[in-house]
């Protein structure tokens, strides 16, 4: 029979790493006091922990044994962490010089960091920007803490309607919860959504940069090394398309999601869907047109960009503004021109590279190209991705006044066709670049935009649950960084494919699937962040989506599904 008796509680509490390692600490101290004995504390920096199973700040009081993971700010959720605790002692140092200005922490820009943009002053000179990053330096230096406290939401209302800040007023106003978490840094306090880093002190690398009189940017360190800042381009190749997309939500009166929020809840949402909509195929039409009036005449459309971007409906709506302009595209798919599977790269894991431009026949590609410009019978391959070969697919011959579009994710490298003239290409890049923000200080990421798309659509088509989407995006976004961001400045033109109302749409669809990702999962942690993301938008119906809609392509009721179909038979192609 056990011998079981009553004890008094341990003092103390273990963590356990998952090395093997284990430490030991009096009971509720901070998980970041344990994490400080290790030798790889400050290399990366480590930043947050998850606690059994769930993403925890360095400040989280260990009451019980736990087992123990480190987040440093190589990881995607310390990388969070730390830009967002970096835009805190911005926002800070900012009141401190100028409290009665306003200060927008807007989209991301290349190389790594956040376009800022000041109002309220008359000039803010490149003297005023230095001051601004000496007091943020001085601030880091005192290593003032970040105290977290939670407060009743009236309360909040209150204090963000004191202090001026309407926008979060607006937002809070549909928030379901009766609370709020607010940081409070000295004088400054603010609501930022996600978890901070404890002090000041955690944030020494960054820097800001001046683009004109009234915007910066804040540099921070990209993930891979996170102690030293890239330098910046001497372009912002998407800076513009970002200008265009805030003047288009200023015109629609929604640059907020407590903006957004209203229009749903005024019932103005059907006439905001279809401004949206007109703003879009605007855009197209006049990429159709640059297309047409081209003086070269480039008979190769190449279409390019990251996961989820709406890329294969843009292509069917630019070919029917071609159409319109009186030229007639040829949609060519890039898969079709894969190699052997035998003969496909590998990985450093030794796993297949598909996204290699090594995975892809380039000569067979240019030397068919080359004849169908030139007017010839040409037998396209057909990719067989069950037995990993090519067969042999349609054979075509195109009209004098036939376009080629080309869609791919190497549509911008200039490896892709190295045969044939510029001059005979025309390179569009399409991207979901978010301009709407939760706030002026909490931005919202064009990655979890593309994310939560994915998500929709993989559940639909591949039968993919939340959680393998969201285990494989890690390696997406790798290949994208490698393969597609590098070349984005190749492009003759950019597409926004980012819709104001979108994430209404796409909350009561993604949250479902969300809640399935198993508890203990690392994808648990991203589902539980994007689940918290998503409780500030109201929702919208499907059915008031127009059918030929970009975001119809991860809804799956796209009227432009057999466009392709249509457009080749009625041309005699095949």
């Amino acid at each position: 029979m056990m011998n079981i008796s009553i004890v008094e509680p341990r003092s103390t509490v273990e963590i356990y790493l998952p090395d093997g390692r284990a430490l030991e600490g009096p009971r509720n101290t901070a998980v970041g006091e344990f994490l400080k004995k290790l030798p790889e504390w400050d290399n990366p920096p480590i930043v947050a922990s998850v606690v059994n199973g769930l993403l925890r700040e360095l400040t989280f009081p260990i009451q019980i044994d736990s087992e123990v993971k480190i987040v440093t700010v190589s990881d995607a959720d310390g990388a969070r962490i730390y830009r967002r605790s970096l835009t805190f002692l911005l926002e800070a140092a900012f009141q401190s010089l100028y409290p009665d200005a306003t200060l927008t922490i807007d989209h991301a820009v290349e190389s790594g960091g956040f376009y800022c943009q000041v109002a309220g002053l008359a000039t803010f000179s490149q003297e005023a920007l230095i001051q601004l990053e000496d007091v943020m330096n001085d601030l880091v230096e005192k290593n003032l803490p970040f105290e977290r406290k939670e407060v009743p939401l009236d309360e909040a209302i209150q204090y963000f309607f004191s202090i001026g800040q309407l926008d979060k007023v607006r937002l809070l106003k549909y928030r379901q919860k009766n609370h709020l978490v607010l940081y409070q840094m000295g004088e400054q306090k603010d609501y930022h959504h996600g978890y901070m880093v404890p002090s000041t002190g955690y944030l020494k690398t960054f820097s800001l940069v001046a683009m004109d009189e009234f915007a910066f940017v804040l540099r921070y360190p990209r993930r891979h090394v996170p102690d030293q800042l890239f330098p910046m381009p001497k372009m912002q190749y998407l800076l513009p398309t970002f200008k265009q997309y805030s003047d288009w939500l200023k015109r629609l009166g929604v640059e907020s999601v407590g903006a957004l929020n209203d229009s749903i809840q005024d019932n103005r949402i059907r006439e905001l869907i279809l401004v949206s909509e007109a703003l879009h195929e605007l855009r197209i039409a006049e990429i159709a047109r640059k297309i047409s009036s081209n003086p070269k005449n480039p008979r190769i459309v190449l279409i390019a960009g990251p996961s989820s971007s709406g890329k294969t409906t843009f292509s069917k709506r630019l070919s029917i503004q071609l159409l319109a302009q009186g030229l007639s595209p040829f949609p060519l798919e890039l898969d079709n021109y894969f190699v052997k599977r035998e003969l496909t790269p590998r990985d450093a894991k030794g796993e297949y590279d598909f996204e290699s431009l090594s995975a892809l026949d380039t000569n067979l590609l240019e030397i068919q190209l080359k004849k169908l410009i030139a007017g010839e019978e040409v037998q396209i391959p057909k990719f067989n991705f069950k037995l990993g070969q090519s067969e042999p697919g349609d054979i075509v011959k195109l009209q004098n006044d036939q376009l080629i579009i080309l869609e791919g994710i190497h549509g911008m490298n200039p490896n892709l066709l190295k045969q044939i003239s510029p001059e005979q290409t025309f390179r569009v890049y399409i991207s979901c670049l978010t301009q709407l923000n939760l706030d002026r200080h909490n931005r919202i990421s064009t990655t979890d935009t593309r994310l939560i798309r994915r998500i929709v659509r993989d559940a639909r088509e591949r039968g993919y649950s939340a959680s393998d989407t969201i285990s494989r995006w890690e390696s997406v976004r790798r290949g994208e960084k490698i393969h597609i961001f590098p070349y984005q400045q190749n492009a003759d033109e950019v597409f926004n494919s980012a819709l104001v109302y979108e994430l209404a749409v796409l909350k009561p669809l993604v949250e479902p699937l969300l809640r399935q990702v198993p508890y203990g999962t690392p994808a648990h942690i991203e589902a539980k962040r994007l689940l918290s993301f998503l409780e500030w938008f109201l929702p919208l119906d499907t059915e008031l989506i127009p059918d030929n809609s970009i975001l119809q392509e991860f809804l799956g009721k796209s009227i432009l599904k057999e466009f392709r179909l249509w457009e080749n038979k009625n041309r005699g192609l095949y």
